[in-house]
This record gives C-alpha cells, structure tokens and sequence, in this order.
C-alpha cells in the first residue's frame, strides 16, 4: 500500500528524515510516533505532495485514494449532513448524472456503481459519524457557519471518515474532541476497513486503534509489530542492550585511552599506541544511547491549607443574564483531591474550571475558599497570548519583577527551559514546549490548586508521562479536563460528571463510563427508530388505536425476534472475543501476513454483522416496548 524508501528531506536547515524506509501493506492500521519536532506531520505533507523530498521515494500503490482532514474547516450555510455526504465525491457525482441520463445502460451502470458504494445507507453513515463526534441530529440540519473553529474541524473529520479512503491519514485527531467523542473515534478505527496511518500523542488511542507503531526518531522510521505499550517495552528492551553495550564501549575507551596516555611518547610502544587510537576512533557509542533524552518537570511544592480548601453551596454560575449553565452545585474540594471532570463539550466543564479560577463569578449560592489559596489555571487557547518575540525568561519577569533573575531561571528550569533555552523566543518553541511554559507560568507562585484544561493538546508522549509523575509528586489539589483517558486513568482518583446543569460525583471509573456512553448511544438509536416508526405517517385517532390493537396481537412474535436477536449477538460476541484474543497474540504479527490479514478481515466482518444484527434487536426491542405502550 505504503512504501518510503532512502527518504532524505531537509527543511529550515535541518535534516528530517535521512534515508528514511517504511512499508506498510494493505489493511495495516499504524500509528506514527515521534518527539515533537521529529517531522510527521511533514512526512503527512510529502506523502499528500504538498512536500517533495531531496532524495529517496515514497510510493503509493495503484490507483489508492488518500485523505487527510482538509485544514480549512468547512463554512457557509451547507448543512453539516450535506457536508459530509458532498465529500463521497463519486457517490454524488452519479447521484446527479443519473437525475439527467437518458441511456437504460448507463442507468443501470449508474445504479448498479451506487449499490456498490452503499449509496442508499449513506445518509446513515453520515448521521452516525456526526453523532458520534458530538452533534444530536437537529446539530446536524445546521448550516456549518453557525458552529465555532473547533466544531467545524469535526465536520471535516466526520467527512474524512464518510468519505472511507484507502489510507487514511489522521494527524493529532482527538485535538478538537471531547473525552466522550475520542472514545467514539477510538472504537470507529479498531474498525476502519482501509488502511491506517495515525499520528497521535493519545496512548489509550494508539493502544486500541492500531496494531503496528512507526517510530520516527534521529531521522530514521522504524516499525514495531503490536500496540503502543508493546512498542515502549520492546524499544525499551532494545534500549537497555543498547546501554550495556555502550558502556562495554566506554570502558574499552578508557582502557584504550590509559594506554595511548600511558605509552604515546615511549618509542617501544609507539606502534602499538598509535594503533590503540585508530581503534579508539572507530570504537564509537552508539547513537540512539548517545543522543536519547527525557523530559520531566515538576510543581513548585505548595503550602499546606486546612481542608477544605474550597466549597460550593447551591451554587450557579453562567454567562452575563443569561440562564445558569450550571446550578445546584453542592461540592467540597480539599488538598488532596484529584479530580477529573467528565461531560461532553458544551456541558459546562470550562465554565466549571473558570468558575474555580476566579474567572467567572457566582450567579447564585456561595462559594467558601480559604483565604490563603492560590489556584493555577492552564487553559489550551493561552498559548495565543504568549508574546512570540519574548523569551521564557521574559515572560516570567513581567509577572514577577521584583524576583531575582536567578530564582525565576530555577523555576524555568524545572519545566525544562534551562540555560540557552530560557532565552529562546517564543516564536521558536514548538507547541509542547509552549504548553510546558503555560505551566510554568500558571505555578509560578506555588499554588495549592492546579486547573488543567485540555494540557496535553500539544504534549507528546514522553511529556505526557512527565506530566502524570509531575501531578502523582503535586501536593496540592488537581481539576483535570482532558480527552486523554489514560491520563484521567493515572492522575486522578475522582470523576465529577458534568451534565444536565449539574455536577455531581460519577460513582465509577473510565471503563465504567466507557460502557455508560455505549449505553446511551445504543438507547439514542433506539429512541431514533421509535421516534421515526411513530411519526413516519400522520394517522387519525381510529387508525392509532388499530394499529395498537395490532401491535398487542403481534407483542409475543417481536419477543421471540428480540431473544433470537440477543442469543445470536451473544454467540458473534464470543467469536469477537476468539479473534480479539488471537489477534491480541504478538506471535500473529511476526508470522505469515497472510493469516494476520484473514484473521482481520473476519474480525471485521463480525463487527459489520454485530452491528447489523443490534439494529436488528434495537427495532424489535423498540416495537415491543411501542407495543408496550400501545396497550396501555
């Protein structure tokens, strides 16, 4: 499908890739990991063409489509339905070619191509990817200029995934989602029919949407059979023979170079010293040991408060006169507290945050904090504010004039920017090194609680663990918002649900919410089906109540369909469950590619009948319970 080969490409006099090689084959879905920096959102923009390289080739087989989320978020008064059905571009093209064809043979051409490309259960399709990134279906009738930035890039994602390329290039796309739409993504791709090439820093993503890593680092691609937990080990194996044996090379460096010292001038040993240092020349460490690196930081250590720290009595907190976006909130936090808010975007989570922050004021209730807390506020859009011309060490001085320069560089330092790095603009920095200063400006006085909205946007992974042991070291409170689960699932030991108006404790963990967000999507689509089977056709009161007779006489058959429906999920979920398992076996991935790629294929097809078979049940669920109401 996928072949790069010697790739050499140099932009803004750095070297990228130096005869970079990967091949990936059909149906393969690979994640694409790197540091910030290392260049793959550019090997994106070389395989798109929007790049081309200084040597080497990259190949794409036949006539493959490749798609990738257009940049510019699509506007104007189309609906985001009509949106995302426009981008099957084939599909609608014969849908108005037929409208005006005369020939009977290429009519029958016309629909036999549409019956091929499921041209009748698009609009399905597309209703399904809309919801499930976030939009209800009135959100869906709405023109596209109506939403935000970041709602418009889920349209040109929903329309990515319609459109089903045959390799699909996706850089980074939990960004604009919310928790709840990036666990929907995640079980979109565990899926996806084509292939897959996924740069993401979202190790919960990449540990469940693909099944082989491509490592980009010092210019050279490497692939890994497996996930990305299965890719850290093995790297990290790799690492440590590495280390062995470069310091089986160190030391043979020092004992050559004792000698060299020891005997260089001595004419007896001259020869043989002389040859010690060719010897030592060549004896080099090994690069990956040589040129590895770590990223940590850590909190300034706060000073300890008496719980609680904050308290919230009936309060209400909103925008101006409008109504309250949130209301009735009773809630306690103390110094101790990790607490991870959940809810999708729109339900109040930064109104909560900024509400916390001192950012917005109540608009009923009370509020109680200590006297002497001070809160830290990350939130993603402040890397906008940032003075690009400035320095890190600039922008602290601004906050705190009166702090000796060497005091305000320790504190720099702990986020990572010592020495030349204090000094260096802004505008040079990459965007996890900007997300590191926002956090190194938000603690700079030591406060007792952090608020984190969306921090890890643009962390890679190296410094999303750094910042998992910086909040497991904090000795302070944390509110958490965040769409990486693997983040929530380390950092914090509380889930407030944010909903309805309301916050309140979700008694559960993630897996416990995963499940309640497949709960409520199943339930939607039943409710959908039994909205459109009883509004399809306007009847009168005398045709309703026969037609509920008719459903009552009917009840005992549409239970038998739903227990056949639930015995038959049952026995494809085991079968789900057998492939899951073997393809859950590394030993798969290092055997013939042919047994991998069958093994996939029927995986995905149980997925297909699993989902056509819970419409199925869904339906004859729906009916009963209509029946159900029916007769009452």
């Amino acid at each position: 499908m996928l072949h790069v080969n010697d790739l050499v490409f140099r932009y803004g006099g750095r070297t990228l890739f130096d005869r970079a090689s990967l091949s990936i084959d059909k149906g393969w879905r690979v994640g694409l990991v790197g540091a910030n920096g290392a260049g793959k959102t550019t090997l994106f923009r070389l395989l798109t063409g929007e790049l081309h390289a200084d040597g080497g080739t990259l190949g794409i087989a036949g006539r493959a489509r490749v798609g990738r989320v257009a940049q510019d978020a699509p506007g104007g008064e189309r609906s985001l339905i009509d949106t995302v059905l426009a981008a099957d571009t084939e599909v609608t093209a014969l849908q108005q070619e037929a409208e005006h064809a005369r020939d009977p043979a290429r009519i029958a051409e016309i629909h036999e191509r549409l019956t091929t490309l499921r041209a009748d259960s698009a609009p399905a399709r597309a209703a399904r990817i809309l919801a499930g990134l976030g939009f209800d279906e009135a959100a869906q009738q709405r023109p596209c200029g109506s939403f935000s930035g970041g709602w418009r890039m889920r349209v040109a994602l929903a329309a990515l995934l319609f459109s089903e390329p045959d390799l699909l290039l996706l850089d980074e796309p939990t960004n604009h989602l919310d928790l709840e739409a990036s666990l929907w993504l995640e079980g979109f791709l565990k899926t996806y029919p084509g292939t897959l090439l996924l740069i993401s820093h979202d190790r919960d993503l990449l540990n469940r949407a693909v099944d082989r890593i491509a490592h980009l680092e010092n210019q050279r691609l490497t692939l890994y059979s497996g996930n990305y937990d299965r890719f850290e080990r093995t790297r990290r194996e790799r690492l440590e023979r590495e280390a062995s044996t470069n310091a089986r090379i160190q030391a043979q460096r020092r004992h050559m170079q004792a000698f060299v010292d020891r005997f260089r001038y001595k004419a007896s040993k001259a020869r043989q010293a002389q040859s010690r240092l060719k010897a030592l020349e060549k004896l080099q460490p090994i690069a990956s040991v040589a040129e590895a690196r770590t990223v940590s930081f850590d909190f300034p250590p706060p000073r300890q408060l008496s719980p609680p720290i904050l308290t919230l009595e009936g309060g209400a907190v909103g925008y101006g006169d409008a109504p309250p976006v949130l209301k009735g909130m009773d809630l306690r936090i103390d110094m101790d507290d990790r607490i991870a808010l959940l809810g999708a975007n729109g339900n109040g989570k930064s109104t909560f945050a900024k509400l916390i922050a001192g950012r917005l004021k109540l608009q009923g209730g009370r509020m109680l904090r200590s006297p002497k807390l001070k809160t830290g506020y990350f939130a993603q859009d402040q890397a906008e504010e940032l003075d690009l011309a400035a320095t890190p060490l600039a922008h602290l001085e601004r906050l705190a004039p009166m702090e000796p320069a060497t005091r305000l560089r320790a504190h720099l330092g702990r986020f990572g920017f010592s020495g030349e790095k204090a000094e260096t603009a802004v505008g040079k920095l990459s965007g996890g090194e900007k997300a590191r200063l926002l956090l190194a400006l938000m603690s700079r006085e030591a406060p007792q609680l952090l608020i984190l909205d969306e921090p890890t946007n643009h962390l890679d992974v190296d410094s999303r663990e750094a910042l998992v042991q910086a909040l497991g070291a904090f000795e302070g409170a944390v509110i958490l918002i965040t769409h990486d689960a693997h983040l929530v699932e380390l950092a914090a030991d509380r889930l407030w649900l944010v909903k309805d108006q309301a916050v309140t404790a979700f008694d559960g963990d993630m897996e416990d919410y995963r499940r309640l967000l497949l709960d409520q999507r199943r339930e939607e689509r039943r409710q959908a089906k039994s909205d459109k089977t009883r509004d399809a056709t306007p009847v009168s009161r005398k045709e309703r109540r026969k037609a509920a007779a008719e459903a009552r006489s009917s009840v005992a058959e549409l239970k038998r369909a739903a227990r056949d429906a639930e015995i038959k999920l049952a026995k494809l979920n085991d079968a789900k469950a057998a492939l899951e398992k073997q393809l859950a076996d590394p030993e798969v991935y290092e055997g013939p590619t042919a047994r991998l790629q069958d093994l996939q294929v029927k995986h995905r097809r149980i997925v297909e009948a699993i989902a056509t078979l819970e419409d199925a049940w869904l339906e004859a669920q729906g009916a009963v319970e209509l029946s159900g109401e029916a007769g009452t």
